[in-house]
């Protein structure tokens, strides 16, 4: 009796069927997947929480782009954080257009982006900066792809 009247009381309240974060590797975040905000900063990141897009999110994967070299740059050693973040800077900036409808300057989002850290380019072969739509006032409940926010 107590069982379900639990069950009857926590559909009265409401449920607890919201989907819960699932961790996904950074090396396998897809384009279109939303994300919640990381708890706390992490100069290294290895996982991401993916959420719904319907659901309240604060980020949503529109790029993962290969790192180009510089003309004129020979080898393949780590270019450094600066020359990573000017790349993934006008690499994000650029395809932001395609994928939200509207250019990243006449926009009401934001973008950021992770780029390999110097392990992950030496351990893993990691070459790639993944590009996301953010926002710093209210969360995103829906895609941002094609909206023209």
């Amino acid at each position: 009796m107590t069982l379900s009247g639990c069950g009857w009381v926590s559909g009265w309240f409401g449920n607890d069927d919201t989907p819960k974060p699932q961790a996904v590797s950074v090396f396998k975040v897809a384009v279109g997947q939303c994300f919640a905000t990381p708890e706390k900063p992490q100069t290294e990141i290895t996982d991401l929480q993916a959420v719904p897009c319907d659901g309240p999110h604060r980020q949503e994967a529109y790029a993962s782009l290969a790192y180009q070299q510089p003309a004129g740059v020979q080898g393949d050693a780590y270019p450094g954080d600066a020359l990573l973040a000017n790349y993934a800077n006008a690499a994000c900036a650029e395809a932001f257009q395609p994928y939200v409808g509207v250019s990243y300057l006449n926009s009401s989002l934001y973008f950021t982006f992770l780029v390999p850290s110097a392990r992950g380019w030496q351990e893993s072969d990691d070459r790639a900066v993944i590009c996301f739509a953010t926002t710093t006032g209210e969360e995103l409940t829906a895609s941002v792809k094609g909206t023209r926010w």
